[in-house]
């Protein structure tokens, strides 16, 4: 009988090493929770903070998409190497890490799924990285572009940052909007017709092409033909008028600066405006060029 408590006692020593090893997986687990929260914090602040890391590292992104943007253009005239198909990996792997980081950050990652930028992404970190596959995918690259609109972060701290974009925001919008549409439709034509239309022989022609039917010129030394190609043509018509239009309203159109009434919150305001045209509050909108 004496001998029980020991045996039970010899049991409890026993048990004490898997005691230990349940204690060091959930010490493990609470240290990778925390390094886990304070890495996704870091990089919030990178992306979304107001510090001036911040806002430097936003603007980078955005320095990063222009030339992501030129580079598809310039490719577009050269012939496939490996230095270029190097260049495309490289962006690949910058682009996933931004699209990767923007997922860590994001307190509803699943719902960027719903959102059309989310799957444009997607598509031209394929189409970068597909020369690991053998593939082309160059056409697919021209959804990047959809990036320059996307952070309304940065919009606030140009909003901040320069005069000139508060007092052009609407103009600059237009320009971008239209420039988007031409590049974006430019890619389209030129990879559906350079195989099959000696008249569009690189991103020039294809340029060219969509200029002349934008404004409607339609000079008629290139066209596109079949089903397809005309159904580009009445696309690049019917929303490149709009936006063109839109750009010419915004110029001439009164300027107006940004400046929330008190009252109601109407935002935009003439320049000189002393009180809301909605509301009737007095402004006090401050003269930038006051010292």
């Amino acid at each position: 009988m004496a001998a029980i408590p020991a045996i039970r006692a010899g049991r409890g020593n026993l048990c004490l090493p898997r005691a230990f090893r349940i204690a060091i997986i959930g010490a493990n687990r609470d240290h990778d929770a925390v390094t886990l929260t304070s890495l996704r914090s870091n990089v919030r602040d990178l992306y979304e903070g107001a510090t001036s890391s911040g806002v430097r590292f936003r603007y980078a992104l955005l320095v990063f998409d222009i030339v992501t943007v030129l580079f598809i253009i310039a490719t577009s005239f050269l012939q496939p190497s490996e230095i270029i198909e190097t260049l495309d990996v490289l962006f690949g792997v910058m682009l996933l890490a931004d699209f990767s980081a923007r997922l860590l950050v994001d307190r509803h990652p699943f719902r960027k799924f719903t959102e059309i930028a989310t799957w444009a992404d997607m598509v031209a970190i394929v189409s970068f990285l597909a020369p690991l596959a053998g593939e082309a995918g160059g056409f697919l690259r021209i959804l990047r572009t959809l990036g320059l609109l996307r952070d309304y972060q940065m919009l606030v701290r140009l909003r901040i940052d320069s005069p000139f974009f508060r007092r052009n925001e609407d103009v600059i919008f237009a320009v971008t909007n239209l420039a988007v549409f031409i590049f974006v439709m430019t890619g389209i034509v030129y990879e559906t017709q350079k195989f099959r239309n000696d008249e569009i022989r690189n991103y020039a022609d294809a340029l060219y092409f969509t200029v002349t039917a934008l404004t409607t010129t339609g000079f008629g030394d290139i066209t596109l033909s079949g089903t397809v190609g005309r159904l580009i043509t009445v696309v690049i018509m019917i929303f490149g008028v709009t936006l063109f239009f839109n750009l010419a309203r915004a110029l001439l159109s009164p300027n107006k600066v940004r400046f929330p009434c008190p009252a109601c919150g109407l935002q935009r305001h003439d320049a000189d405006a002393v009180h809301c045209k909605a509301c009737g509050k007095i402004l006090n909108i401050p003269d930038e060029g006051a010292t």
